[in-house]
Parts: structure tokens; sequence; C-alpha cells
């Protein structure tokens, strides 16, 4: 299944200078940055330790149809095109880190002054900390697609639908991914078929991004330094002062319990579930998802 948009793409590299070392942060944009006509989009990919692949429908958003936003895809660093490192101790790895990386590609861009975020699962929760943390001047529209507000809420559903699951299952996602990389993919598959991505066979950016950590050649060393473990925003939501679209759906691992937070404590938040999908409604129900973004963003 395509992703691709019919608009003029360009990709390339965003020298990134961190800590006495520049490294390179891969990008792919849709539309025109140079003759501004409508605020551009930034995509934040899940992980952490993905890859952008799996959110490209967004680019979508670009087109006439959805529109005709400029989209910036990026890979965090450490993942997909960017600079791996995988020699850096965990310590490395915070959210400073990937918030310093992206405040990097907006002056790179020239955009700070003006940008919308869709943040994906863990891009949403870094959207949110983007707002709480750095306060920004020119983030008008905030989209927190199928995030956690709490990852103990978020680990507390995954467990409880994955009772649903065999006992092989069970057992695969409990060893460690590194001691038996297939077996591990095989049965987390299992389980996104039901909760990750319905759309079968499964589109092939999705594969791509998950091969990309879990796969024979993948790289896991951002998702080793568990930067998000315990992690909330919850009593910090009260400070996030863009208008914000709540997304989730009905057999997502971000249950309603789970982003409940949002709903609640946010100023001036929207949210809409989608219910026919899972963790990934800009596939399952695409057209549908960017009528719906493309509204929020467009007002």
């Amino acid at each position: 299944m395509s992703s691709e948009s019919s608009t003029a793409m360009k990709e390339g590299l965003i020298p990134f200078a961190y800590e006495g070392e520049t490294h390179q942060t891969y990008y792919k944009v849709f539309g025109d940055l140079e003759n501004l006509t409508r605020t551009p989009i930034v995509v934040l990919h899940g992980g952490p330790g993905l890859s952008y692949d799996y959110v490209s429908p967004h680019a979508d958003l670009a087109d006439d149809a959805f529109g005709s936003f400029p989209v910036i895809f990026y890979d965090q660093l450490g993942n997909g095109r960017s600079t791996h490192l995988p020699d850096k101790p965990s310590t490395f790895w915070t959210i400073d880190l990937f918030l310093d990386e992206l405040e990097n590609l907006l002056t790179h861009f020239g955009i700070e002054g003006e940008f919308h975020i869709v943040g994906h699962s863990w891009g949403g929760m870094m959207g949110a900390e983007l707002v709480v943390r750095r306060h920004p001047t020119g983030l008008k529209r905030l989209v927190i697609a199928n995030s956690p507000a709490d990852l103990n809420l978020w680990d507390k559903a995954f467990d409880q639908l994955l009772a649903a699951f065999s006992s092989e299952v069970k057992k695969a996602l409990a060893k460690n991914p590194d001691d038996d990389k297939q077996g591990f993919y095989e049965a987390i598959m299992q389980v996104y078929a039901v909760h990750g991505c319905r759309v079968q066979p499964f589109p092939e950016d999705f594969v791509k991004t998950i091969r990309s950590i879990y796969g024979d050649d993948g790289d896991r060393t951002v998702d080793r330094a568990d930067i998000t473990k315990n992690w909330s925003i919850v009593d910090r939501l009260h400070l996030v002062d863009v208008p914000t679209l709540v997304i989730n759906g009905r057999y997502d691992i971000a249950q309603d319990f789970v982003v409940a937070a949002f709903v609640e404590k946010i100023p001036d938040v929207k949210w809409v579930k989608f219910e026919n999908s899972s963790h990934t409604p800009c596939w399952e129900e695409r057209p549908k998802y960017m009528h719906i973004v493309t509204k929020f963003l467009g007002q």
C-alpha cells in the first residue's frame, strides 16, 4: 500500500550539534517551505527508537484535497536514516536531547515562528513535553495521536489486551528481544495485527519501521535506554496552552483511560475516537483521519 503524496518532495540531512559532537538528522519534506501559504506541519514519530516510515500517510496533508500543508518528517537521532550512536550510554538518551533536536530542525527550516505538530505515540508525548518544558511561541496547534499521558497506564492497557493472546505470544514478549529478535518480532506483529495496525497485510512502511528496531539488523540502542520509564505528564497538562486535538482508536493500546488525562486537563482540547482503528488510524481510517486533522489544523 503506497503512502506517497503527489506533492513535490525533497530530503536531506540537518547537522545537529550536541555535547561537542555534530550528528545528522534525516528529513523528508512534502510541499513548499520557501513560499508558505499554510502553516507547516512537523510530524513526530513514535518509539522512542522507531523511524518515521510508518507515519508516512501524513504526507496526504500536503495534497490539495487535505489543505496543502507543507509536511516535514524526520528520523529522530539514533533511528532510521539519522546518525546511529550504538556506543552511547543510556544516560545520553533523554527527552531534552530529542527536544533539542526538534528545535534544531525548526530553526534549520526557519519555521520556529509558526508551525503545527502532529505527534504519534511517543511523538505525542514529545509534543506535549515541548509545550510544557520549552513554551514555544510559534506552535499554533498540537495533535496528540494515540499517545499515553502516563506510561504506567499504557503498560496496564497493554497487559490487559495481551491477556487475549496465546501463551506462546506472551512468553515471546516476556523475553529480552535481543535474545530472539525473530521470535519477538513474530509475536509483537500478532499483537499489532489487532492493536497496532488492522490493515492486512501490513503496509510496507509499517513493517519497515518495526523491522528497523526488531529486525535482524535492527538498532535497539534508543529503545534499550528506556527514557520514558515511569514517565507521566498528567500533573503538568494544565500548562499545555495551545489548542490540542487528542486521537485514539477503539482497539488502540492507548485505550480511553490512557488518554483521559489529556482530555480532562488540557484547557483547550478536542477528542476524536476512531471506532474502526487501533494504534494507527492514519492507515486504518485514512481519509477520515486526514479530514479531521485538516479541519482542526485549518481552523
